[in-house]
């Protein structure tokens, strides 16, 4: 049934491995959409799942099998958890993104883990997700699906940039939504911080320590995807075939990998934005955070950088994949062919009842 009125859950795991973000939201359709954002939290993952997500791309078929059940088990325990600390009473549908195993467009595949029936009866809710399935099997390329939301819920920004393990953009060029992955960041910075025992560089002190090595930083700028138009997309599968040997060949010192990192992140997505004048530039996810990365790139631009609420930063994904499933549960477009190269408009996503 069509409403004017949804409460929902979000529910979003990225590729940085931070953890499970959950959002409380209700969205409301009047002349336009509207959102009041309730609840959010995160549930961190602990080593042994942050190992096993972060090794997903090497595993069998087989072994992708069995963790995605083990997975969907875990990911319910975490929304019932979630439900049950908040005393959530109405809930119209949790709408999940799952956590990307693969995503090779290129050979028609993705695949998002977390995403099995059980989900709706373990949760005893209506469950919306796998929203990328279909798009890359009608020839796009699954990503980036926030971009809806971007037009629907944030468009008095001329750019809404999002830092998360990739950094992806998207605008309004022409009267048409456009938008596409620029590069990595925390998949990138993230892994040369673990083995001094940190998940992350906290506030980038550690990465403005260091100096940039300029042979490094030639090469990664010259990498070719920086050279492709959109539509275009990132995996991990990518920074570990392109990324990582190219840094490692270099044998630096953490706190000069990160900062020429750092410096390749600021220079290529200060190329997006700098495209055009007199803008603003609304940035979210965990990069917000590393202030040596934010000083770097405004030494890139003269736009304007516009940093929101802590909640906007942390959980404007899971509110936008909720925001996906409302589409869905609407059957209405929630895909967009200018941002995945498509061939059509369409509406994604799979329902399971409970």
């Amino acid at each position: 049934m069509i409403k004017t009125e949804y409460n929902i859950i979000g529910v979003m795991s990225g590729t940085s491995l931070d953890g499970i973000d959950l959002v409380y939201v209700t969205f409301r359709k009047q002349k336009n959409w509207t959102f009041v954002l309730l609840k959010a939290q995160t549930f961190e993952y602990n080593d042994l799942w942050r190992e096993k997500l972060g090794s997903l791309v090497s595993m069998s078929v087989k072994d992708l099998k069995k963790i995605d059940n083990d997975y969907t088990h875990y990911l319910a325990n975490v929304i019932n958890d979630f439900i049950e600390t908040n005393n959530i009473q109405a809930i119209d549908a949790i709408c999940s993104h799952g956590h990307t195993a693969l995503h090779q467009p290129q050979n028609k595949l993705t695949y998002q883990i977390g995403n099995k029936p059980a989900i709706a009866h373990l949760t005893k809710n209506t469950v919306v997700c796998d929203f990328r399935v279909q798009d890359v099997e009608l020839g796009g390329q699954g990503a980036p699906l926030v971009p809806i939301g971007d037009e629907l819920l944030f468009s008095n920004y001329d750019f809404c940039l999002n830092l998360g393990g990739f950094a992806n953009i998207s605008t309004n060029i022409d009267g048409e939504r456009i938008a596409y992955d620029i590069c990595p960041v925390n998949i990138v910075l993230n892994h040369y911080i673990k083995p001094l025992g940190l998940n992350y560089d906290d506030k980038g002190v550690l990465a403005s320590k260091g100096t940039i090595n300029e042979s490094l930083l030639i090469k990664l700028n010259d990498l070719d995807f920086y050279k492709a138009s959109y539509p275009k997309s990132l995996g991990l599968e990518w920074v570990k075939t392109h990324v990582f040997p190219i840094i490692d060949s270099y044998h630096l010192e953490t706190k000069d990998i990160l900062n020429t990192f750092v410096e390749h992140i600021a220079i290529q997505i200060s190329k997006e934005i700098n495209k055009k004048n007199n803008t603003s530039v609304y940035i979210t996810g965990g990069g917000v955070y590393n202030e040596f990365l934010i000083r770097s790139l405004k030494k890139h631009t003269n736009n304007d950088i516009i940093i929101p609420s802590k909640d906007i930063i942390e959980f404007k994904e899971a509110l936008i994949f909720g925001f996906l499933g409302v589409l869905r549960l609407r059957n209405e477009v929630n895909i967009l062919k200018s941002v995945t190269g498509v061939i059509k408009n369409h509406c994604s996503g799979k329902v399971f009842h409970s």
